[in-house]
């Protein structure tokens, strides 16, 4: 248990610093694709982890890639959100035999169709506040309904490799 918590801290620190320190430095399509690499590490805490639990976890990460981005709240306010609206997700998305206790919602573990359900909708979730509250208006609407596609879609493809180098099929329940 004690492992799986600091491997957990160590993985958002980490994704945090590529996101603060690499991926904001990035200029992808004029601006149009701005993946969020660190929700990728609050999409793998595990599926029993508590809502508010995940809602404070979602906080100071948040505020730790605000200070990176200079946004003043708008990351941390959309972890929270992430953080309040996954478990709805996960009882949605449930399997009939439903999970098992500490189970990660991972590629391997529940297969491809339903990481890109559960990462997709998140991340779409998650990318759709950042770029309206960033904004405070709906004026450009189709400007930044593209950002909001393609970034979506560029962090779900960036989430599903990291899963292929993180886990190995062989790795399912050493987790």
């Amino acid at each position: 248990m004690g492992g799986e918590v600091v491997r957990n801290i160590l993985r958002l620190v980490f994704l945090i610093l590529v996101q603060g320190l690499i991926v904001n430095r990035l200029d992808l399509w004029q601006g149009y694709i701005l993946p969020s690499v660190y929700i990728f590490g609050l999409l793998m805490l595990p599926i029993t982890t508590p809502r508010i639990l995940y809602m404070v976890i979602g906080f100071a990460v948040g505020a730790a890639v605000d200070m990176f981005t200079n946004t003043l709240g708008v990351h941390t306010s959309a972890c929270v959100f992430l953080g309040f609206i996954q478990p709805l997700f996960l009882l949605f998305l449930a399997p009939r035999e439903g999970y098992e206790v500490g189970q990660r919602p991972t590629l391997q573990d529940l297969g491809m169709g339903w990481y890109i359900t559960f990462a997709g909708i998140l991340t779409l979730a998650h990318h759709t506040w950042v770029f309206f509250i960033e904004l405070m208006r709906f004026t450009p609407f189709f400007e930044t309904l593209a950002k909001i596609l393609l970034s979506t879609l560029a962090t779900l493809v960036l989430m599903v490799l990291g899963q292929y180098l993180i886990y190995t099929p062989n790795d399912r329940r050493k987790q």
